[in-house]
């Protein structure tokens, strides 16, 4: 696997949108075209200003816009780092360290398209590739870029979206644009009523991988359920990240291999490597 270099570039706001109540979406552009990103990576961003924020925040890469050379980073505003970044303006500066970690697997026309020579967990051929993109809550966002990425390459994904009740649902419009969705919310306020490893589609249609974000309780009964249909399943993990290096071992995650840290061997996984069970 070939190591994708990291920059650290002061990027410029070109949008501060309010998706939620709890969420914003940062829309940043760079003077030079912005280095090549994998989905599933992420990036850690410096947050000025904030008395109590001494750590860089690890934001997920949501889009990245190659025609606008936007990236695009949702924020969950759940802490005084994030809200600050809430508050920021367009024409304002964030400084991102970029692009962190290990991506999804991607079929090998979608790593050409990235101009990567070798995606970091295999390089099939599109073929007759089926994959379930499934998130919940703010784990929706890396999910979007891997759509995207699919379809450019002539996959065809289909994203399975949960969320407490249809206010809680993100970007629904966006992710259309790249493949069927469907919802499930705990409530039954829009699509199927409970949780994503309930919705009937996973009884009526076959998929060759399944492909995860969001809470870890989900993502765990997401893994049993592919593990019983027999399909391979990749999770991205939301562990505390510091560094995004591998150097401060907070983000450790028991494997087969042994502890590895998740901002540097992940944040996505083979599930069959962790020890879930």
């Amino acid at each position: 696997m070939r190591e994708i270099k990291k920059y650290a570039l002061d990027l410029r706001l070109t949008a501060v949108e309010k998706v939620h109540e709890r969420y914003v979406l940062l829309r940043l552009t760079h003077d030079e075209p912005l280095p090549a990103m994998l989905p599933g990576q992420f990036v850690e961003v410096r947050v000025d200003g904030s008395p109590t924020t001494f750590l860089r925040r690890p934001i997920s890469i949501n889009f990245v816009d190659r025609e606008k050379n936007e990236l695009w980073l949702l924020v969950a505003t759940v802490g005084d780092g994030t809200r600050r970044l809430a508050q920021l303006q367009p024409g304002d500066t964030l400084n991102c360290v970029l692009p962190l970690g290990n991506g999804f697997s991607l079929p090998s026309a979608a790593s050409a398209s990235l101009s990567i020579n070798d995606s970091p967990l295999s390089g099939r051929g599109a073929g007759s590739e089926a994959p379930l993109l499934i998130g919940g809550g703010v784990g929706v966002a890396p999910l979007l870029y891997l759509g995207a990425t699919l379809k450019a390459a002539g996959v065809q994904p289909t994203f399975l979206l949960g969320a407490r009740t249809s206010k809680d649902l993100l970007m629904l419009d966006a992710f259309r644009r790249y493949g069927r969705v469907f919802v499930t919310t705990e409530d039954g306020s829009e699509g199927e009523k409970g949780f994503v490893t309930q919705h009937s589609l996973l009884q009526k249609e076959q998929f060759t991988l399944i492909q995860t974000c969001g809470p870890t309780p989900m993502m765990k009964s997401v893994a049993r359920f592919a593990k019983e249909a027999g399909v391979a399943c990749e999770v991205s993990l939301e562990n505390l990240m510091a560094c995004g290096l591998g150097a401060c071992l907070c983000c450790v995650e028991k494997t087969v291999d042994g502890n590895l840290c998740v901002c540097k061997d992940g944040p996505v996984f083979d599930v069959r490597r962790l020890l879930w069970d």
